[in-house]
C-alpha cells in the first residue's frame, strides 16, 4: 500500500516538475515575473495528490477551487502587460486536477501530464500551422468528417432493413466515413509528401482498409485535378496490392489448408499486381512536381462520398437478390455475390467453410476466386465513376491483369495436381 502511495507521488511530482518545466522556460520572455513556474507547478500536482489522498474528492475540490481562485487573481494583475493570455493559469488549475488523478490512476496521469506539457511546448508550431498552413476549405472538411463520424453515425440504425433485408444504414454510413477519411489521408499525404510522393503512399495504406473504396477516391481525385493521374494511378493499382496481401493474411488466419490451396493463385495475383504498380509508381515518381496540381483547400469531395454510398447500396441489394435466387447451395455465387461489396468477405466465408468441414481447401479456391472476380467489377465501375477517361485505361487493365494472374495461377495448381 505505502509503495502504491509513493508511486502516485511520485507521478504526481514528475507531472508538475514536467509542466512546469515547459512554463518556466516560456516565462522567460514574458514581463511578468510572476508567470508560474516549476515551482509553482510541482506544488500545485502535489497539493492536488495530498488532497485526494486525505480528504478525497471533496478536499481535492477545494484544492483546485482555491488554486483557481489564484490563477483569476494572477491573471487580473497582469492582464494590462499586452495580451498575456490564460494558458498558463488554466494549466495550472488543471495541474491540480492531474496530481489528484495521479493518486487513482497513476498511469492515465502520466499520459495526461505528457500530452499537456507537448501541447504547451508545441505552441510555436500549432499556432503556425492552424493560421498559415490550414485553410477554410481544409477546416470546413475537418468539421464535415467529424459531424458525419460523431453525429449522423450513433444516430443511424444499425440493422437490415430494405429490398432483401440488404442495407444497414449504419454500416453503410461507415463506408462513406472510410472513403472521406481515405480522400483525406490521400491530401494530407499530397500536402506533406506532394503528389508525387503523397497519393502512391495514401493509396497503398486504403488497399488495407477497403482498396475498393480507394480506387473510388482516387478515381474522384483524378476526375477533380488532372495534374495528380500519375500519383492517382498509382495509388490505385498499389491498393490492389494491399488487398492480395490482406485475403493471404484473413484466409491463413481461418484455415491454413486453404491458404496452401490458394497459395499459387496468390502468389500470381500478387506478382502481377507488384509488377504492374511498380510501373506506375516509378512513372509517377518521374513527373516532375507541379504546383498546380495541389489544391490546398479540398480535403475530399462529400458529393462522391454519397454517390459512393448510393452505388454501395445497390450492390448490396444485386447482391442479396443473387443470393436469395440462387440459394445457400450455390457457394460460388454466393462468393461472387458478397464479392460485389468485399472480396475478403467472400474469401472469409469460404475460408470458415473449410476450417468447420463444410468445404474442401481446395474446392474453395474457384468460390474465392469468383468473389476476387466480381469484386473486380466492383472496382471498374468505382474507376468509371470518376469520368476521367485516362484514369480508366490505366487502371483497368491492371486489375483485370491481376484478377487473369489470379485464374491463371488456379488452373496450373490444377493442373500440377496441387
Amino acid at each position: 500500500m505505502l509503495s502504491e502511495s509513493i508511486l502516485s507521488l511520485a507521478v504526481a511530482l514528475g507531472v508538475g516538475l514536467l509542466i512546469g518545466a515547459e512554463r518556466e522556460r516560456r516565462k522567460q520572455g514574458r514581463p511578468s515575473p510572476t508567470a508560474a513556474g516549476i515551482r509553482t507547478f510541482t506544488v500545485a500536482t502535489l497539493a492536488g495528490a495530498v488532497g485526494f489522498m486525505t480528504g478525497g474528492v471533496t478536499l481535492l475540490a477545494i484544492a483546485t477551487a482555491a488554486v483557481a481562485l489564484l490563477a483569476t487573481l494572477s491573471y487580473w494583475r497582469t492582464r494590462g502587460d499586452g495580451d498575456p493570455g490564460v494558458t498558463t493559469e488554466i494549466a495550472l488549475v488543471l495541474a491540480v486536477l492531474v496530481g489528484g488523478l495521479a493518486i487513482a490512476q497513476p498511469m492515465v496521469a502520466a499520459a495526461v501530464g505528457v500530452v499537456v506539457a507537448v501541447l504547451l511546448a508545441a505552441r510555436t508550431p500549432l499556432h503556425h500551422f492552424v493560421s498559415n498552413t490550414l485553410t477554410d476549405g481544409e477546416v470546413r472538411d475537418g468539421l464535415i468528417l467529424a459531424g458525419a463520424s460523431l453525429v449522423v453515425l450513433p444516430l443511424l440504425p444499425d440493422r437490415a432493413m430494405g429490398p432483401y433485408d440488404a442495407l444497414n444504414p449504419r454500416a453503410i454510413w461507415l463506408v462513406v466515413i472510410l472513403l472521406l477519411g481515405i480522400s483525406a489521408a490521400g491530401h494530407v499525404a499530397i500536402r506533406t509528401l506532394g503528389v508525387r510522393f503523397g497519393l502512391p503512399v495514401a493509396g497503398l495504406a486504403a488497399g488495407f482498409v477497403s482498396s475498393s473504396a480507394a480506387i473510388g477516391a482516387m478515381s474522384a481525385r483524378a476526375a477533380k485535378t488532372p495534374g495528380v493521374l500519375p500519383g492517382a494511378v498509382a495509388g490505385a493499382v498499389l491498393s490492389t496490392i494491399a488487398s492480395i496481401a490482406l485475403m493471404g493474411v484473413v484466409i491463413a488466419a481461418i484455415s491454413i489448408p486453404t491458404l496452401h490451396a490458394m497459395a499459387l493463385p496468390l502468389v500470381c495475383a500478387g506478382l502481377a499486381a507488384l509488377a504492374y504498380g511498380a510501373a506506375f509508381t516509378i512513372f509517377a515518381l518521374r513527373q516532375p512536381p507541379s504546383e498546380e496540381s495541389v489544391e490546398a483547400g479540398e480535403a475530399f469531395s462529400i458529393s462522391s462520398a454519397l454517390f459512393f454510398a448510393l452505388l454501395l447500396s445497390g450492390i448490396l441489394v444485386a447482391s442479396a437478390a443473387l443470393a436469395a435466387l440462387f440459394g445457400e447451395a450455390g457457394v460460388v455465387a454466393g462468393a461472387a455475390a458478397a464479392g460485389l461489396v468485399d472480396t475478403h468477405a467472400a474469401a472469409v466465408s469460404i475460408a470458415s467453410l473449410a476450417a468447420s468441414g463444410h468445404l474442401e481447401p481446395r474446392n474453395a479456391v474457384m468460390p474465392i476466386l469468383a468473389g476476387l472476380t466480381t469484386n473486380t467489377l466492383t472496382k471498374i465501375i468505382l474507376a468509371l465513376s470518376g469520368g476521367q477517361a485516362a484514369f480508366v485505361w490505366r487502371v483497368v487493365p491492371g486489375l483485370v491483369l491481376v484478377v487473369a494472374a489470379a485464374w491463371l495461377g488456379a488452373l496450373l495448381q490444377a493442373a500440377t495436381g496441387g
